[in-house]
């Protein structure tokens, strides 16, 4: 009978491509994954790979087998969520992967849900941000995470990936409650200003700087940072002004003034888990409490609105 773990690699090798990578991937040394993949290839009495110059090179008969063993992986997650929910209530461990603000505004209060609802069932949470996460999703280190897709940006689905909606998040302008920036009317009186953006490979920084650039504003970004916090902690101590998600704008923002954004514009925040898991009651839980998490966030009703 084949050796699942090595079918594993094998299917982690026609994803990721070298065997360096599988291995970072998964914390082994690059010749333990060849010895597996080896193995593998020993048992099954077929060529399934070729050494081209300095890389492998999967065969057509070692594509097939990397395709199959992704069917069983779905499979085998497909049949053990099947006797979970025949077992009963959510129980044992779920790992996540979330970026920064959901793990602000969102986590803790999910966390008492799942606490009081179901308490044997345990989290672990990293942070990370939407591509790594999705790596570490597909890799199985992660079982559930959550993404963002931002206006105008190529949306994210990965192969294999079941996603499910969180919330729509506006996405509004902060500033200083005094000083030369506080008493902005338009956009276009910030053409001047100094900014505090996220760095520009990021899906946030991109969607930042093209927003402003379509506004006719070559922003001066003076902090390049990923935080929001300090964002909002440079806008509050007049050093700046900044966007920001309007999911931490209930509790974070003091002592600046916040106003939405001409065109009111927002990003779609969602969960992704790999589709054979997707019936897991553990996974169906901890969607149900994010989702009541983020129906109880305070609304924003009553901002006033940016002119253009």
């Amino acid at each position: 009978m084949l050796n699942l773990h090595r079918l594993f690699l094998l299917h982690e090798l026609r994803r990721l491509q070298t065997m360096t990578a599988v291995a970072g991937a998964h914390s082994m040394s690059p010749s333990a994954v060849s010895q597996q993949l080896s193995q593998l290839e020993r048992e099954t009495k077929v060529t399934l790979f070729l050494q081209v110059g300095r890389r492998v090179v999967l065969t057509e008969s070692g594509v097939q087998l990397a395709r199959r063993a992704e069917e069983m992986l779905g499979l085998l997650e497909t049949a053990e969520a099947e006797l979970a929910r025949a077992q009963g209530e959510a129980s044992g461990l779920l790992r996540v992967a979330s970026f920064q603000t959901p793990m602000i505004a969102l986590a803790p209060a999910a966390v008492s849900v799942l606490a009081q609802q179901y308490p044997d069932l345990h989290l672990e949470m990293a942070q990370q941000e939407v591509d790594a996460a999705y790596e570490g999703l597909l890799a199985h280190r992660y079982d559930v995470i959550l993404g963002e897709d931002y206006p105008g940006g190529q949306q994210v689905v990965r192969r294999g990936t079941d996603r499910e909606a969180v919330l729509r998040d506006p996405l509004l302008l902060v500033l200083p409650d005094s000083g030369p920036w506080a008493d902005v009317h338009g956009l276009a009186e910030l053409a001047d200003a100094p900014w505090a953006l996220d760095p520009s490979p990021s899906r946030t920084g991109t969607w930042s700087r093209t927003y402003l650039r379509e506004a006719g504003i070559e922003p001066r970004v003076r902090f390049d940072t990923p935080d929001p916090l300090l964002q909002v902690h440079l806008v509050r101590t007049g050093h700046a002004v900044a966007f920001l998600p309007g999911l931490i704008a209930s509790e974070h923002l003091g002592g600046t003034r916040v106003v939405r954004l001409p065109g009111a514009p927002h990003r779609s925040l969602y969960t992704a888990a790999r589709a054979g898991a997707a019936g897991h009651p553990s996974l169906l839980a901890f969607r149900t409490a994010l989702l009541e998490a983020a129906g109880g966030l305070t609304g924003l009703d009553g901002l006033e609105a940016l002119g253009s």
